[in-house]
């Protein structure tokens, strides 16, 4: 099930305003969020368009979790960061993601929740990709 205005569902210009696709995994897609505060930060997005853990089987959400642990498992090799916050929420966007949020001791936000959009640093399409390659590395 997909919903037409939905950027993980279309992808396309609605996902680029904040994400850039990286890869499909087994029930989820991994995607690079575009703001880059807390560098290596992505989200893990579920295949189908439901809104809570609730509405997928238990095989499914443990296959969910098992993709979130496996891009968790890249972002650590790929960048090392001291810690990893996980945020899943969707008041407004209703789609089950979850976003994976590096946090290191001398960066910003360390010792407090991560703000979902800071719009503090923005890359560069070179730079980004570059990103998207360091991470596949360590998939």
């Amino acid at each position: 099930m997909k919903d037409s205005n939905c950027g993980y569902c279309v992808g396309g210009e609605p996902l680029a305003k904040f994400g850039i696709q990286i890869c499909d995994l087994k029930v989820s897609q991994l995607i690079l969020f575009k703001e880059q505060s807390h560098p290596g930060r992505c989200i893990v997005a579920y295949k189908d368009h439901v809104s809570e853990i609730v509405n997928i089987s238990e095989e499914e959400r443990n296959a969910f979790f098992a993709d979130v642990d496996h891009a968790a498992r890249a972002i650590h090799a790929a960048f090392h960061p001291d810690k990893l916050n996980y945020g899943a929420y969707g008041d407004t966007g209703c789609h089950l993601h979850m976003h994976l949020v590096p946090k290191y001791k001398d960066g910003f936000e360390w010792g407090g929740t991560f703000e979902m959009n800071p719009g503090r640093v923005t890359l560069s399409d070179e730079e980004y990709a570059e990103m998207i390659e360091k991470i596949k590395a360590c998939l």
